[in-house]
């Protein structure tokens, strides 16, 4: 005490200054960086901002604080320090219910820069994007009303010029939104992405547009998870560069119907692997650096749930033709396992998948509760009892895209898909969807249906308890955007996009999946690997005139179907078969359609066809004489059957060249490479074909790699091929490896697991522990 007196009161005073000077010392840097601010916080939050959006920081202990709603004070929501629930639940208190009903939309698909015309066209100021003239990194007329008039935060990114103008056109988004309301950034998203240029010639040294892997059925032909851990890394720092936070992917769906349109986009029909592929996916995805959330995870949206691949007949759900799952095996248990076991049992520490979407498709008689039967993103049964309660998931339910939107057509791809409830309004049709569960509507821009569910609701159940519902899937929504960190800076530097996205080590890893995905069939007389610079002749194929799922013409053409500038790099070319050493024959796996047409109704038919996984034309006897499901507004039947009618394959002609090059070539070897995209029936080809190789999205250079021995194949089959489509007419559409799989004229079978190298039969761990 005696010290304390001896001390001067003026020390004391300056004692006291120096101290609370050091207290406030701002804790932060400032510098501005491609036209916005960069603040980074000494052991805290990297923060970014746009001045003209009238954003300004908040110091508060000498950190730096965005001041997203510019009320002037440091908000739960704006506090960084803060959990991502504690800041999610103070954001959703803070919002009207227009902002909320905002939040619920998910934009329809938004190219950059927008179509001047036809599907996913946009304007600017009036006018259609004109090369040279529009910007291409600008905002559209229709994006800025959904931003600003409608409150939408998610945005569907389709098709980009190139990545930095991706990366320029998110800046000025998200400046965008900084500026407008409570300031909520964009959870910009993207369906899959890093699919194959065929010809694209592959250099070690250097990049690309974005690494380009194999398709999901590629990759689980690798039988490895470790490598769609890696690709699910990789995509999302590609993704991040982008400004892409959401992933509309992975598609786990048990592929256990092998006429699905979508098979492809699946891995596979084995359960367990699907389980495996799903988790490192997510896992990939989701985990930043440190195991958990941060500034290098995409949040991935799993899908179907509770799975779509059993399809009745093999008809995809896009089409009111195709819009009942059924279950003759009494097996709809096992397809939620890949979200069960997989999806939702990550090894890293974001735990689950942060987002689930839902299936078009009418789960036929599996409501045990209601006993509904209607689309599974109204089904409450399927959402809220069962995913919701049963199995504990509380993270975001996406509705796949224009399930509210009208039905006027069986059969186009982009009609409106409220199964089940065609007779409802589209206000309805939302407040059916959100009392079941669901907390976001894809495909939709605009808010007013969301606003009218919402005054059906509060009618039904007081306003109370429907602003407590419409809170709830608020959270939701706002967790994934908080996880990922674009509330603190959702900017990237589109120099910087450049260099990450499609760079050299990224586009080498997508390569060597690729070589991972094939897989040898056959290899008669150990025809492959070639020997160097043998003589090749490789025939032109012919594809008949068509239409893409969008209604889109594409003429005939009669041409190489592989870039034979690179066939030359690795062997000497021949047009001439008798000069030939061996045939390399490239063709596609069968294809025949959606398994409706519109003319058979205006002859007096149902409309109902085969869809074949045969080449030659095939008459359906062996099919159901009473379809499981059935039943449409604009059908007066529910019988769907198409017994004893016949259908024809748009490319039965691949089929005629590998027989014809077979009699060209007189006794010399055939190599056949099959594009695959759903399992086949081999018989029209296979003794014809002294080498069989399967791709699946991959680069030609890749299948080169292969045949030239540079690599060795060591990919299995991760379905059956069935012995031929009696065997696919009688197995069951939801239960997986039940068919009689094709055994060739060596002996081999090919059935799910099955690969070859080139020491014959591949009976390694992998087969062990999936088969």
């Amino acid at each position: 005490m005696q010290i304390f007196h001896k001390v001067s009161p003026l020390f004391l005073c300056s004692l006291a200054l120096v101290i609370a000077s050091c207290e406030t010392a701002p804790k932060f840097t400032e510098e501005v960086v491609d036209g916005h601010s960069l603040v980074k916080n000494t052991g805290g939050a990297t923060l970014g901002y746009h001045s003209e959006s009238g954003v300004k920081l908040l110091t508060v202990e000498g950190f730096a604080f965005k001041d997203l709603n510019k009320n002037g004070e440091l908000d739960a929501y704006e506090d960084w320090r803060l959990t991502v629930d504690e800041r999610a639940l103070d954001l959703a208190k803070k919002m009207s219910v227009e902002q909320i009903a905002g939040l619920m939309l998910y934009s329809g698909h938004q190219s950059i820069p927008a179509r001047p015309n036809g599907y996913f066209s946009g304007t600017y100021n009036g006018e259609p994007f004109t090369e040279g003239k529009t910007d291409p990194s600008e905002l559209t007329d229709q994006q800025k009303k959904f931003l600003e008039t409608d409150n939408l935060c998610h945005v569907l990114i389709t098709t980009v010029q190139s990545p930095e103008i991706a990366a320029q056109w998110n800046n000025k988004l998200q400046a965008f939104c900084e500026g407008v309301g409570l300031g909520i950034p964009a959870n910009n998203s993207s369906d899959p992405r890093h699919g194959t240029v065929a010809r694209m010639e592959y250099d070690a040294a250097s990049g690309g547009d974005i690494s380009m892997w194999p398709s999901s059925l590629g990759m689980a032909a690798s039988f490895n998870p470790d490598l769609v851990r890696k690709f699910g890394e990789i995509a999302s720092k590609e993704y991040r560069a982008l400004g892409i936070t959401t992933a509309l992917s992975p598609q786990i769906d048990i592929a256990t119907e092998p006429r699905w349109a979508r098979f492809n986009g699946t891995f596979g029909e084995s359960t367990k692997l699907a389980a495996d592929m799903a988790r490192a996916y997510t896992d990939g995805f989701q985990s930043s650096q440190d195991g958990g959330w941060g500034f290098e995870s995409v949040n991935a949206m799993v899908k179907h749930w509770p799975g779509g691949g059993s399809g009745e007949a093999g008809r995809d759900a896009h089409y009111g033709a195709g819009k009942y799952a059924v279950y003759p095996g009494n097996n709809f248990d096992e397809h939620m396992t890949p979200f069960l076991e997989g999806a939702f049992k990550l090894n890293g520490g974001t735990k689950m998948a942060s987002a689930v979407m839902p299936y078009y498709t009418i789960s036929w008689n599996q409501d045990t509760k209601n006993g509904e039967n209607v689309g599974n993103g109204y089904n409450e049964y399927i959402i809220k009892d069962l995913l919701r309660g049963k199995y504990g998931f509380d993270g975001v339910v996406c509705t796949d895209w224009s399930v509210t939107h009208e039905h006027t057509v069986m059969d186009n791809f982009i009609d409106g898909k409220p199964w089940g409830l065609e007779n409802l309004s589209e206000a309805e049709l939302h407040y059916k969807a959100l009392m079941a569960g669901v907390d976001q509507f894809g495909g939709n821009n605009n808010a007013q249906p969301i606003l009218d569910a919402y005054e059906m609701g509060t009618k039904e159940h007081g306003e109370e308890k429907m602003r407590a519902r419409m809170e709830q899937s608020a959270v939701r929504l706002l967790r994934n955007i908080f996880r990922v960190g674009v509330f603190e800076n959702p900017y990237v530097a589109p120099a910087e996009t450049k260099k990450v996205v499609g760079q050299p080590a990224f586009m080498k890893a997508g390569f060597e999946a690729q070589l991972q995905s094939i897989v040898l069939l056959k290899n008669m007389n150990n025809v492959l690997p070639l020997k160097e610079m043998q003589k090749v002749y490789v025939p032109k194929r012919y594809v008949a005139a068509s239409r893409n799922f969008l209604g889109m013409e594409s003429p005939a053409t009669n041409d190489y179907p592989v870039n034979m500038d690179l066939v030359k790099k690795y062997f000497e070319v021949t047009d001439d078969p008798n000069a030939a050493d061996i045939a390399l024959v490239f063709i596609e796996s069968p294809s025949s359609g959606i398994g409706y047409d519109k003319a058979d109704v205006k002859k007096g038919g149902n409309g109902y066809f085969p869809i074949s996984l045969q080449y030659g034309d095939y008459t359906a006897t062996e099919a159901r004489a009473e379809s499981i499901a059935g039943g449409d507004p604009l059908e007066d039947f529910t019988n769907r059957s198409y017994r004893n009618k016949s259908v024809s394959t748009a490319n039965k002609s691949d089929a005629e060249l590998v027989v014809r090059t077979k009699s060209l070539m007189k006794g010399k070897p055939v190599l056949t490479v099959v594009h695959t995209t759903n399992p086949m029936v081999f018989s029209e080809i296979e003794k014809q074909s002294d080498a069989i190789l399967v791709g699946f999205g991959v680069q030609d250079q890749a299948l080169l790699e292969i045949i030239s021995g540079e690599a060795e194949p060591s990919a299995l089959l991760p379905f059956q091929m069935p012995a031929d489509m009696a065997t696919v007419e009688t197995q069951f559409e939801d239960v997986p490896r039940d068919m009689v799989p094709y055994t060739d004229a060596a002996g081999n079978v090919y059935d799910f697991a099955f690969g070859l190298n080139w020491n014959g039969l591949i009976t390694d761990e992998r087969v062990s522990k999936y088969k």
